[in-house]
């Protein structure tokens, strides 16, 4: 029999850092009835996987135990008309200065300044006060200690800040203790700060989405939330207004800004049939819009998704980091009782000294900080990413970007624009104008690629289109009809000679366009050549660009195709790439496994469809489309601009956060090894060693978070 398994989602406020979601999940884990656990510290997401004998209190019960706030966040289930109504996960939550931990921050510090006014009133009960200020911000972390330790997680930052306190106490240091739990607490809840703006940073993107929407039923319109919006549903966008669903322009024409979701600097032209984005700006002509996702599933609840999940995955630096933590932590535990008692037992040190200095070695050694240093940066490069359109599924992914030493880019649609565009017109005896007329006359009402090339020209040079009429198409030939009372035919350089002589200059024309990978249409009127159309896939505005840097960076560019050799051919020439065509989606696979074979690691971008056997055998498969088409569940990175030089630039992210990761790691150790050193010659005591471990972790934090103000050259 095959048990059900049921996931169930919660909201955790009040993790911080990386100890932070492993204590949870260790705690979580011990539950009955729970199958697997997964913790998302960046967006406070504790996700529950469970089958029979799961109660869900428990699990409310066990994190509130640990010292964090937590409720059961609300699933996405579909409405009674088909749609899910799309709800955020992001909670209210009140500003920094009111959390729990600044609240308990500050209560600790109005007791210890308290404490010492009330000491210097009476010096005889200094002790007393300072002892009482102590357990003001000792027993929430003591009681977290010990509930940790509980759960499985006995050497935990609180852990070794209950011991460093206590022992402190001990030896008569009662206000130094006192002094060292209320730099700690600021420590915990500057980290917390840092993680709200970090949060904040992708969950801020759900706030683009306007909460209304104008929809107009039977010539009527009304407003209505636009969570509530179905596909098919028809709003109307005025200038100004942001678009409040995913969805293909109906009627009207304007410009959208589209910066706000995928970073492009420049408004498009949006027309009939051209797609816009929920969270963009109409910045001029009334749209009509059909809605083609609803509040739920578009671009922008995707990536927030996407990123979400992304940081649920831990890169291979950050998996080390956790290990090496779990044995570093009671290392620490081993060479403060080494350093308390060894020199005292040994060498006569004396004790009260030698203890204060195995004490302050334990606040040196919290972890804090060197484990917060990688899934912080990862956190903020993924978000910074995600703002601009760049999307990296996870850490691991992150962090091999920036290893990549061969890209194998697809044609069509990715180094190429992906339809053909009329490229030249030639007229003889007549105007280009006329030419693309008759062409657009015969190809009115066709969606073959080349008819739809031709009308796009004749709308673009505001040409005129007659009518046709007794048109007919002829198979492996053309389309013929009669317009303005000729005949005229449309078709392949071949089915033309038949009916009408080229020219030489015309035939040389013909074969220079055929050399350059373009498809050649010639109009004949009455028995007569009076000109023709030469098209082509047009490579991208930006993909010489994309390609010149990512060879400026030292990393080898591959086209893989499946067009003929002459095609393939005449593109890579204009773009300066090496080229393989011809190939099969097999093939394209194999090429990219030989780039393996010979030592290099390959990204493979393509339409994430058509070459997914390529995508998968790739180090790092990135699907490339434009917003709502791009393939987001199919690779391991996608971009929305649908830009070849945001492939350089995702490299260069990811390089981006790995020297950030490195700073972080040197920062972290250095001032632990700094204040070892120091403390142990008695230079420095307890009030140094946490600064070394909250101040390596405040400056750890600042230096991620500079990642998410991170923008592409």
């Amino acid at each position: 029999m095959i048990l059900e398994t049921l996931e169930t989602r919660y909201r955790v406020t009040g993790m911080d850092c990386a100890g932070c979601g492993s204590k949870v999940d260790t705690a979580v884990r011990k539950l009955p009835g729970v199958t697997d656990v997964a913790v998302a510290v960046s967006t406070g997401v504790l996700k529950v996987q469970h089958g029979d004998g799961f109660a869900s209190d428990g699990v409310l019960r066990q994190v509130r135990n640990l010292g964090y706030g937590v409720e059961i966040l609300a699933p996405l289930e579909p409405a009674a008309n088909g749609e899910r109504a799309a709800r955020s996960d992001a909670t209210a939550r009140g500003p920094w200065w009111w959390t729990p931990k600044a609240r308990l921050t500050a209560a600790c510090g109005v007791a210890l300044v308290a404490a010492y006014l009330f000491g210097a009133l009476f010096p005889s009960l200094a002790t007393g006060a300072f002892l009482v200020a102590l357990a003001v911000g000792l027993v929430p972390v003591g009681w977290r200690a010990i509930t940790a330790a509980r759960f499985g997680t006995p050497f935990s930052i609180e852990m070794l800040m209950t011991i460093a306190a206590v022992g402190a106490v001990f030896i008569g240091a009662a206000e130094e203790a006192a002094a060292v739990v209320l730099l700690f607490l600021i420590g915990e809840m500057l980290e917390g700060v840092a993680a709200g703006r970090a949060r904040k940073s992708i969950q801020g993107l759900t706030d683009l989405v306007p909460k209304t929407a104008l929809v107009e039923i039977d010539g009527q319109v009304s407003e209505v939330p636009a969570e509530s919006l179905a596909i098919g549903a028809v709003i109307l966008v005025r200038p100004g207004d942001r678009v409040p669903a995913d969805g293909t322009v109906v009627e009207g024409e304007g410009e959208i800004d589209e910066a706000p979701v995928t970073g492009e600097s420049v408004p498009r032209r949006k027309m009939v049939g051209d797609p816009v984005f929920a969270g963009t700006i109409n910045v001029g002509g009334v749209l009509r819009v059909e809605v083609t996702a609803t509040a739920a599933d578009n671009t922008i609840a995707r990536v927030v998704r996407l990123v979400e999940e992304a940081q649920e995955s831990k890169s291979p630096t950050e998996r080390f980091i956790d290990r090496f933590s779990k044995i570093y932590t009671p290392l620490v535990l081993v060479v403060g009782a080494l350093v308390a008692t060894v020199p005292p037992l040994m060498f006569g040190g004396v004790w009260s000294e030698w203890i204060y200095k195995g004490l302050a070695i334990l606040l040196i050694g919290c972890p804090c900080a060197l484990v917060i240093s990688t899934p912080a940066a990862i956190a903020a490069g993924l978000s910074a990413g995600a703002r601009r359109g760049l999307l990296m599924k996870g850490g691991a992914v992150l962090e091999t970007l920036g290893k990549i030493t061969a890209v194998a880019f697809d044609k069509t649609g990715t180094l190429t624009s992906g339809k053909p565009v009329v490229t030249d017109i030639v007229a003889s005896g007549c105007s280009d104008a006329e030419v693309v007329s008759l062409a657009a006359a015969l190809e009115t009402g066709s969606s073959h690629p080349l008819a739809l090339a031709i009308l796009e020209r004749a709308k673009a040079d505001n040409a005129p289109i007659p009518s046709a009429s007794a048109a007919r198409a002829i198979a492996g030939e053309g389309v013929e009809g009669i317009v303005g009372g000729a005949h005229v035919f449309l078709g392949s350089p071949q089915a033309a000679v038949r009916r009408a002589p080229l020219s030489a200059s015309q035939d040389a024309a013909i074969s220079g366009f055929n050399a350059a990978g373009k498809t050649v249409s010639v109009v004949v009127v009455d028995g007569l050549v009076i000109g023709f159309l030469a098209m082509r896939d047009e490579a991208r505005p930006d993909a010489a660009a994309g390609l010149a840097r990512l060879k400026a960076m030292g990393i080898r560019a591959v086209m893989l195709t499946g067009d003929n050799r002459r095609t393939a051919a005449a593109v890579a020439e204009g773009l300066d790439v090496e080229a393989r065509a011809e190939l099969l989606p097999q093939d394209k696979q194999g090429i990219v496994k030989a780039l393996q074979a010979e030592g290099l690691v390959v990204a493979k971008v393509g339409d994430g469809i058509n070459d997914a056997p390529a995508l998968a055998a790739a180090d790092v498969g990135v699907a490339m489309g434009g917003g709502a088409d791009v393939a987001l569940e199919t690779a391991d990175a996608a971009v929305l601009h649908g830009r070849v030089q945001d492939i350089p630039d995702m490299i260069v992210l990811s390089k981006g956060v790995m020297g950030n990761i490195r700073q972080n790691i040197t920062i972290a150790l250095g001032l632990k090894a700094v204040f070892l050193v120091t403390t142990v010659i008695g230079v420095t005591g307890l009030w140094p060693a946490i600064l070394a471990d909250t101040g390596a972790t405040v400056l750890v934090t600042a230096n991620a978070m500079r990642l998410l103000g991170w923008k592409p050259k």
